[in-house]
Formats: structure tokens, sequence, C-alpha cells
């Protein structure tokens, strides 16, 4: 039953994207039918479970040795709102990080807030949202994780460069758990590089 709720959570999380970002008949018949809806579409590869926390004070922990996520997202347009606008014109976004090893896949649907750093084309980045999994909720076998929660909270931060007006790079520090909302709260932290392609 927990995993259906979770599961309808999220998808109610998605029509509030696709409300957020319509698709009009003009748009339809544009040649580029993406500009003015997506911003932004952006791969990578990434270290899976480098960590358990949201910050990984813990260095000593901190292990790189699995690189075995591939990650997609998309980046819509700002919508053009005053409650976008009230909260710093965030893009709405939606992204999954797959794991090529038996692991734990992720998807999530998340605003993303982007700062440049002074006159330089470095900037940062920070994100907020949910994330559905395909793990374990409990009775895990060992090697892998008991989330508690089908649906958890998504943080995501790091540090880019806007190599031109087309292309980003970004060093991205990714987190999802569910502040022991749950019975069980197995912290993911996955840890990698993403190149992004600007409409």
């Amino acid at each position: 039953m927990k995993r259906e709720l979770g599961l309808a959570a999220f998808g109610a999380i998605l029509g509030a994207l696709a409300l957020a970002t319509p698709a009009t008949a003009q748009d339809l018949l544009d040649p580029n039918p993406l500009s003015g809806v997506v911003d932004e579409l952006r791969i990578g590869f990434a270290a899976h479970n480098a960590h358990y926390a949201l910050l990984p004070s813990d260095v000593q922990n901190f292990d790189l040795s699995h690189v075995n996520d591939l990650s997609f997202d998309v980046l819509f347009v700002s919508p053009d709102v005053d409650v976008f606008r009230w909260i710093g014109s965030p893009r709405p976004e939606i992204g999954t990080t797959i794991n090529f090893a038996g692991q734990d896949s992720i998807a999530h649907l998340s605003l993303t807030w982007q700062l440049p750093l002074f006159d330089t084309p470095l900037f940062l980045e920070g994100s907020f949202g949910a994330a559905a999994h395909n793990g374990y909720l409990t009775g895990a076998p060992v090697g892998r994780k008991n989330f508690g929660c089908r649906v958890n909270f998504y943080e995501r931060y790091g540090l880019g460069w806007n190599i031109s007006d087309k292309v980003t790079a970004s060093l991205q520090y990714e987190h999802t758990s569910n502040w022991e909302l749950c019975s069980a709260n197995a912290g993911l932290s996955n840890v990698g590089v993403r190149f992004g392609h600007k409409f």
C-alpha cells in the first residue's frame, strides 16, 4: 500500500510539472519545438553511493570507486509567473540516475537554482525536490539499502562551467533520503559529472 501511495504522489508531482510548462499548438508547429520550453538537456556519469549523507563531512567514508551510474536530466525554462519569480526563478527539472551494476536507480523531479560566480563562466547550482527509487523499503539483502519510503526528498548541488553559450559541464553531488519520515532512512549520495546542451 505504501508503495502505491508513493508512486501516486510521484505521479502527482509529474502532473504539476506538466502544468507548469504547457505546450501550445504553436509550439508543436515550431521547427525547434523545444525552444521556449526546454532550457537544457544534460547527460552524465557518477560514482554510485559515494557517501550516505547530505553533506559529506566524513571524508574517510567517501568512495568514488563505483562509477556505474548514468544520468539524464531535462531542465525546463522557468515559468514566467510571479510565484517562480518570488523564489528566484528556478528551472523545473525532471531526470533519472540509472545504475548499471544491480544497485538502486532513481527518478527525480525538482527545482534547480543557478548562481553565476561574479563575471566568470563559473556558476553554483542547487536543486530540491522529490525522488522515487526502485530499491527496498525494508528487508534489503546485504549490499543494498533500506530506504523506508518509496518517494524521498532529493537534493543536488554542484559547481559548473559555461564552456560556451550552448555547452555546460558541472560537478554534481546528489542525495536522496526521507529525513526520518519512514521507519528506515538509508541515504544515497552519488557524485558525478554532467554535460549539458542549452537551447
